[in-house]
């Protein structure tokens, strides 16, 4: 582990300092590396040097727009391989929010969040991505269907 110092004025230093109490950190470095992470992802995400990454898209939406509720599941369905599961809300009578979570390589991510959150009707559309690596690509046997080898990537947050 590297230690490295940094100045702060006053008014800086007791920000962070009521920050780290709000978020209830251990200590300053605790929160130092959590922001560094932070702007390292972000960093990646901006270059596109982060390949794969699991993301939220949340959005809401008037499911009494002519045909959109059909719309967006059927560009769900023609993405399926980024799709893992959706959660559905109903807001009130006419509006909806919708979360999706996805996996796969971050363009093909951003391009299907785009697109989807470009519909007309779609309101207040959002996506959260977090980089990953794949870990390892592998065949075995899961527990629910034993005797099926399932073929799948193991992920893992990115450093």
């Amino acid at each position: 582990m590297e230690r490295f110092t940094i100045s702060l004025d006053s008014e800086l230093a007791a920000q962070f300092d009521a920050l780290i109490a709000d978020r209830a950190y251990d200590n300053r470095s605790e929160a130092v590396r959590d922001i560094i992470r932070a702007q390292l992802e972000a960093w990646r995400l901006e270059r596109d040097e982060a390949p794969y990454c699991v993301a939220s898209l949340s959005y809401v939406y008037n499911h009494h727009e002519r045909d959109l509720a059909e719309r967006l599941a059927s560009l769900q369905h023609d993405h399926h391989d980024l799709t893992v599961s959706t959660m559905h809300a109903h807001l009130d009578h006419e509006n909806c929010l919708e979360a999706a979570f996805l996996r796969g390589p971050t363009a093909a991510v951003k391009q299907f969040a785009a697109t989807l959150t470009a519909e007309r009707g779609v309101r207040h559309g959002k996506l959260n991505l977090i980089a990953v690596e794949l870990a390892d690509d592998h065949v075995h046997a899961h527990a629910a269907a034993a005797s099926v080898e399932m073929h799948h990537h193991h992920l893992k947050p990115a450093r």
